[in-house]
């Protein structure tokens, strides 16, 4: 028994030692994409990150950042280290729970194991960690500074201290581990909420170990009971006592005349107090049931109280202070996420309905001298009779999203969805393309890192594929392997013990297919998902592990030795996280990975001093954040987010300065941007201001609540609209002449008014910002619009814009046919050639997956385009040439392949006289674009863009015209017709 214990600890620590390292070694240095940025900079600081926040995993992280000693540029790699640290520990308490559960299989007692029984439960349990070790989604999270990898710890540690406590017998020590697990899920709670989908399962643990003889109804019950618990915690503990604590707030203050927070504090008060009270009741009566609960209770609210740490720092109103919880009203609104919206599950909308009502909803509430007050309520819509449907799975309206429900489902414009058609994208795309498909990347082998790549099976070639296919880091084909332990191990954990069958499987399914029902994924989404899904894989995994033992148990006849039998098990199944882990290196080292915080200093520094720079979404921002917050780079850029600000909250941090940024010139106050207020403003053209409406007027009387820009809504409450499609503004040019940021060519342009046509659209809440900024800004401060932004975001003044890098600054001038802007080469070169960064960006074994290649690199590649084509354009073909030498030797094509902008560059290159450059690059583009579109359609997979090859090789067509390459272009012409005629042109 001693050995057998002594080889399980030793095992334990040995994946966890194997994967510390694997990931110490590959995990990124810096600041990673997505919500990275985002998350370190609030951990160095403890600001306030997206909602519902995670502020557990915010304090661990700023220990950590002390590591730094002081060196910003170290603070990201230290955070990023919790991950590691994390998921390390993760990897150990799988390990030890596949052997506790591997040990209900051999069928004997521990006292009686021999060395084989040792073997075979130990390797099992070996096995099973280390495919999860080396899975994909576990491995990407393991690596950077997000919360799955500790997500996954805690479900790690509950769910093997949930097995651990079924083993112990004494009745007190058992109980101790149920307080334990209480805390384990309140501390989880403050990191993420995935870990309380398993306390249905969890109830039946305690069910089983509990009941003699249990029976369906029973396990039925004690499922209900873990589902009710889920519902108490989720739902009445984490945005519940928030809300009654507001409904004692509001009666303190507003009836009894109290200062703010006194509620608050009261309700606190009265609820620990009868806590405790209850606590010490069911102590002194020997309810020992109760008394184990209200402890379980307290411990979770231990473990809760680390969202104190939001109260108190978005307080302090930090620069990073998201939805601003500082009071009663938001925090309940952060811990909702009411900033993200809700979607229908059970019943409700499809894509096509449209509402033809509106009730009142939840009365909206806000601060007024010393009272709260009542301004309104959230809407709730009607809708039509046979609008609504059960289970609705087709029901989102934004953005391109009904188009793509048509274009899947085959339905024609103006057709609703039937019930079949929205069980047809349950099955195919919510299971199939956002769960099935995740789940085989990691336990049968990814065909690439292409946003929608499928996955691979054991007899997938690379025959006809083509070569940026084949040599795609992500290829890797695990020949379905590890997926075929895991059904080994199903089908074993089934025959021999179906109590813990049931407890994996509900696990395995909560976490994974239930997930994707509740969060009803719309049809596209901005990245792959499959980091959502990272707590199914684990218990899939589990019967990775127990597939081990399966294989032994089949080869029982043939092999009568058990020794020899479970050690050849053993060792070949070694074998296979061993080949994962080969396989997947290349694409999970992020060692020498650095362009996500050098593109944010590129865009920053592509601003003068003091400026306003617009951005878009996440990865416009939050390494802008980062390389703010962190290395203190650029603090006089005000950067603003057009996502957010159409919130109330971020408005008002606009209004403030911030480091070296002073406060951004918005003149509307609260109530003009408060919640509901100016959220859309039709476009209702009036006579009177057709021919165009000056700015600031219109901007004062929507401040005013002017009747003169107001109608009334069928509802019968008043709206601001937009009267006119055109919009001018005076141009102060004491102003303009005393920024003296106009070029002396451009000068003799500045008019006395700028007047353009914003056209005959509905304006939202961000245009209305952005707008008033202009307006009151009177040519004081640059203003930049990020070039990453979507058309609309420019507002339709792109020609009145100068390209200077990675922006576009607003100038005083319009320039005729400059529809996408214009180019000022002298900054633009002196910030692209002088004043960015490119570190590793040239290095061919980083590793840069789709989301480098998207918009990091496009932006870039436009940017050095439009430089070098404006230099052509004015005469300058040798500075032209310098720029696009010197962007093929930042960003080569050996690192980040040829795109669509890289096609441009051929008759460029033509046009400076480097005629073998230009030879190159076609003659590499065409290869490519040839063996993408054969592959495309003989194959019927999808590798590449169809779109845009067709676009890049008629660009490379055109280039060899001009250039009188006469032969090569009637060759590159016929490839073209061919493939052309290939796909319905």
């Amino acid at each position: 028994m001693q050995s057998f214990r002594r080889l399980n600890t030793i095992a334990g620590w040995a994946t966890f030692a194997v994967a510390l390292l694997t990931y110490s070694l590959t995990v990124e240095r810096t600041a990673s994409f997505w919500d990275c940025g985002e998350f370190i900079a609030c951990a160095y600081k403890l600001q306030v990150p997206h909602p519902p926040g995670a502020p557990f995993f915010l304090l661990i992280g700023r220990i950590f950042s002390l590591l730094a000693g002081g060196d910003v540029t170290q603070v990201a790699f230290w955070i990023n280290m919790v991950s590691v640290l994390a998921s390390a520990f993760t990897i150990l308490f799988l390990c030890w729970t596949i052997s506790m559960l591997a040990q209900k299989l051999i069928g004997k007692p521990e006292s009686e194991y021999n060395t084989a029984d040792s073997l075979l439960v130990v390797g099992s349990a070996v096995v099973g960690a280390l495919v999860y070790t080396f899975s994909d989604t576990f491995w990407f999270s393991a690596v950077e500074a997000e919360v799955y990898g500790m997500s996954s710890f805690f479900t790690a540690i509950v769910v093997w201290a949930a097995f651990r406590w079924e083993r112990i017998q004494d009745e007190a020590a058992a109980n101790r581990w149920l307080i334990f697990i209480a805390y384990l899920i309140g501390l989880s709670i403050g990191v993420h909420l995935l870990n309380l989908v398993t306390l249905p399962a969890l109830a039946l643990i305690y069910y089983f170990k509990k009941t003699a003889r249990p029976t369906f109804k029973g396990g039925a019950i004690a499922f209900i009971i873990g589902f009710a618990v889920l519902g108490v915690i989720n739902a009445g503990i984490i945005p519940g006592l928030p809300s009654a604590a507001f409904v004692l707030e509001k009666f303190f203050v507003n009836t009894l005349g109290m200062p703010f927070s006194t509620g608050m504090t009261v309700f606190a008060v009265l609820f620990f107090a009868a806590l405790i009270y209850a606590l010490f009741w069911s102590n002194k009566n020997g309810r020992v049931y109760i008394n184990t609960a209200l402890l379980g209770l307290a411990f979770v609210l231990v473990g809760y109280i680390s969202y104190i740490q939001v109260l108190v720092r978005s307080d302090f109103n930090p620069p990073i202070n998201e939805n601003d919880p500082s009071d009663a009203l938001n925090f309940i609104s952060y811990l909702k996420r009411e900033q993200y919206g809700s979607r229908s599950l059970t019943y409700g909308p499809v894509f096509t309905s449209r509402p033809v009502d509106q009730k009142p909803g939840d009365p909206l509430f806000k601060k007024e001298g010393n009272k709260y007050v009542e301004y309104g309520n959230s809407p709730k819509y009607v809708y039509e009779p046979g609008d609504e449907m059960l289970f609705p799975r087709v029901y989102s309206s934004q953005q391109n999203h009904p188009q793509l429900y048509r274009q899947m489902l085959g339905l024609a414009e103006g057709q609703k969805p039937t019930f079949g058609d929205n069980l047809e994208f349950f099955f195919n795309y919510q299971l199939g393309h956002m769960y099935w498909r995740y789940l085989m990347w990691n336990f049968s082998g990814r065909e690439s890192d292409q946003e929608g790549a499928g996955y691979l099976l054991p007899w997938s070639t690379d025959e006809g594929a083509p070569e940026l296919l084949k040599t795609n880091k992500a290829r890797d084909n695990f020949y379905m392997l590890p997926f075929l332990l895991g059904l080994f191990g199903i089908v074993f954990q089934y025959y021999r013990n179906r109590r813990d069958f049931l407890i994996v499987g509900l696990l395995f399914l909560f976490t994974g297919i239930a997930l994707q029902v509740f969060l009803n994924s719309p049809p596209s989404e901005p990245r792959e998902r499959d980091y959502i899904y990272v707590a199914s894989y684990y218990f899939f995994a589990i019967w990775v592990g127990l597939g081990v033992m399966a294989l032994a148990e089949g080869l029982r006849q043939y092999l009568k030795s058990d020794m020899t039998r479970n050690g050849a098990i053993v060792g070949l199944s070694l074998l296979v996280p061993v080949m994962m882990g080969a396989k997947s290196w290349d694409n999970h080292d992020r060692s020498n990975r650095y362009h996500s915080v050098d593109f944010a200093k590129n865009l920053l520094n592509s601003c003068a001093p003091n400026a306003i720079l617009f951005t878009g979404g996440d990865n416009d921002t939050f390494p802008l954040w980062y390389a703010q917050e962190v290395e203190g780079f650029r603090r006089d850029v005000r950067v603003c987010n057009l996502s957010l600000l159409g919130t109330e909250w971020y408005i008002q941090q606009m209004k403030r300065k911030t480091y070296e940024s002073e406060a951004l010139p918005i003149s509307l106050e609260f109530d003009q941007f408060n919640k509901g207020e100016n959220d859309v403003i039709p476009f209702y053209e009036m006579s009177a201001v057709k021919d165009g409406i000056d700015l600031k007027q219109y901007i004062n009387l929507v401040k005013q609540g002017s009747q003169a820009v107001r109608v009334p809504l069928t509802t019968g409450e008043m709206t601001s609209i937009l009267p006119s499609s055109v919009l001018f503004l005076p141009i102060d040019k004491a102003a303009v002449d005393k920024a003296n940021f106009v070029p002396s060519l451009l000068r003799p342009l500045v008019g006395d008014t700028l007047q353009w046509t914003i056209g005959k659209r509905d304006l939202y809440k961000p245009d209305l910002i952005m707008l008033d900024i202009i307006a009151t800004n009177n040519w004081q401060r640059p203003i930049y619009f990020s070039s990453t932004l979507a058309s609309d975001n420019y507002l339709n003044l792109k020609d009145h814009m100068q390209v200077e890098g990675y922006a576009y600054r607003l100038m005083p001038v319009r320039v005729d046919g400059a529809s996408d802007g214009f180019v000022n080469t002298d900054i633009a070169a002196n910030n692209l050639m002088k004043r960015s960064f490119w570190r590793e960006m040239n290095n061919p074994n980083t590793y840069y997956d789709e989301t480098y290649k998207g918009s990091p690199v496009l932006t870039a590649r436009i940017a050095f385009f439009r430089l070098a084509d404006q230099l052509i354009r004015e005469g300058k073909k040798a500075e032209a040439k310098k720029v696009l030498d010197y962007s093929l030797s930042v960003i080569p094509d050996s690192t980040i392949p040829f795109d669509q902008i890289s096609s441009n560059f051929v008759q460029l290159y033509f046009n400076v006289g480097d005629t073998k450059k230009a030879l190159e690059i076609a003659d590499t583009m065409v290869t490519r674009i040839d063996q993408n579109l054969t592959y495309n359609k003989t194959s019927g997979r999808q590798f590449g863009d169809v779109r845009s090859d067709l676009y890049s090789l008629n660009s490379i067509v055109e280039a060899c015209k001009e250039a009188k390459q006469d032969a090569l272009a009637q060759k590159y012409e016929a490839l073209l017709e061919k493939h052309y005629s290939a796909y319905g042109g």
